[in-house]
């Protein structure tokens, strides 16, 4: 494959034949016609003149023979009848009738007749140039033929000057386009090293180019075009660095999952197997074991029912069931349902009794719930209720939350990272951040570390 500047020089050269040619063949054809035009002028000038020493019909030889020597001229008089009254270069004895020769037909239609034809005789083009005279009431024609060949001496003289006019004046173009092209070329070498070290994902964010605007514009959008793929590196890199921690946190939530699910299987399993091993098991014991049993099914139903409702929250399928409710009734019995695992947690409640919301109270019950049991966890002195028709908090003097837990705390299946209380899915949060959006609400987490935390639904 050719550079570039070989394939301008190849075009140019190309352009400079093409043109030759047909400049060539103007300049030809146009000066042959100017030269043709120039002599049949200067053969009519010469007729005149021979027309005024035509004086009768003797001495015509004399003349023609003159004519002959003096301007090198061919000359033939001819009668009206097409008989060769006189003949300068040849036996006019042998000569055919001209009566009907067409430079000798066009002088009886019009000033003067020519024709430019080929001699046998000769064996050359001749220029024939006719005039029609009267002399002592006969009708003659005077006929001067110059060979061509004359003409295109000054004519190929012409076109050897034309050529090395125009091929001074290419040679200095193809100076200046090949210095161009080399320019361009090494522009181009530039645009394309840097389009390789992109290739080869290198990422270059800068080039520039002063050549032309053209170049300039180019430039200027790869600048841009790499800069935008370094701008997707840095997002893929910390896309990668995302997903990779997501994937640390789906391994931290199955393991959560599995935990959470394998204690009360192990204990239904365990009693159950005990129950099927004795059958003469005291009747207490065997109560015991039963109600075991039947709480751990009853805490992996809740499990279910959690990751089922984190998935209608998640994908927006959970729908609301609104009624009236009375805030401090629906505060009450759940605060009572949880300190039942619990025992011995002051809990105080304040705001009025007689009080309405519009809720869905079971799911509002399951933030209320949710709240209150996260401020038993991670506490141990009393937990504060404030409720009224703007807002209900929860607050605790626990451990508090960090700064970067707090941002990502009400995020799905997200833990709490320190703390001694691992027994988890990470949606408690979650679910009652959706759940208040769902009714219109917010949530407004205020934490310090080893001092507490407030959690404030807003209405």
């Amino acid at each position: 494959m050719l550079n570039f500047h070989q394939i301008v020089i190849r075009k140019f050269l190309l352009v400079f034949f093409i043109l030759f040619i047909v400049i060539g063949g103007i300049v030809y054809y146009w000066t042959k016609e100017f030269h043709i035009e120039q002599t049949k002028k200067s053969l009519l000038q010469n007729i005149e003149i021979i027309s005024f020493n035509l004086h009768n019909l003797s001495h015509l030889d004399l003349i023609a023979t003159k004519i002959k020597d003096t301007l090198n001229l061919r000359m033939t008089i001819i009668s009206y009848e097409g008989d060769i009254l006189a003949e300068s270069h040849k036996d006019k004895t042998k000569m055919d009738n001209h009566k009907y020769r067409e430079e000798v037909m066009q002088s009886n239609l019009q000033d003067y007749g020519f024709k430019i034809r080929h001699s046998k005789t000769l064996n050359t083009d001749l220029l024939y140039v006719v005039k029609k005279y009267t002399l002592k009431d006969k009708t003659i024609y005077i006929r001067l033929t110059k060979e061509l060949e004359s003409i295109q001496k000054p004519i190929f003289s012409l076109g050897i000057k034309t050529f090395f006019v125009l091929a001074i004046f290419f040679a200095f173009l193809l100076s200046i386009t090949y210095k161009l092209s080399a320019l361009i070329e090494k522009e181009i070498q530039k645009i394309s090293n840097f389009l390789t070290l992109l290739a080869k994902k290198e990422k270059p964010t800068y080039i520039s180019s002063d050549l032309s605007l053209e170049f300039a514009n180019i430039t200027k959008l790869l600048t841009k075009v790499s800069q935008i793929l370094s701008k997707k590196d840095k997002r893929k890199s910390k896309y990668t660095a995302k997903l990779q921690e997501s994937n640390d946190q789906k391994d931290d939530i199955i393991s959560a999952i599995s935990h959470e699910f394998k204690n009360p299987i192990a204990v239904i399993n365990g009693y159950s197997q005990t129950l099927l091993d004795d059958e003469k098991l005291n009747p207490t014991i065997r109560q015991k074991f039963l109600s075991k049993i039947y709480n751990n099914g009853v805490r992996l139903s809740n499990l279910i029912d959690t990751l089922r409702l984190s998935i209608k929250l998640d994908s927006g399928q959970q729908k609301a069931n609104f009624s009236t409710v009375n805030l401090y009734e629906l505060i009450h019995d759940t605060v009572e349902i949880i300190q039942a695992n619990y025992k011995k947690r002051p809990t105080i409640i304040n705001g009025k009794k007689d009080l309405s919301i519009k809720v869905d109270q079971g799911l509002f019950s399951i933030v209320i719930s949710n709240l209150v049991e996260n401020a038993y966890k991670y506490s141990e002195d009393e937990v504060i209720i404030n409720f009224d028709k703007h807002s209900i908090s929860v607050t605790d003097t626990g451990i508090g939350i960090s700064k970067s837990n707090l941002e990502n705390i009400t995020n799905k299946f997200y833990r709490v990272q320190g703390n001694s209380w691992n027994n988890s899915l990470g949606l408690g949060l979650f679910l009652v951040n959706n759940i208040i959006h769902l009714h219109n609400f917010s949530l407004n987490i205020q934490s310090q570390e080893n001092e507490g935390s407030t959690f404030t639904i807003k209405m």
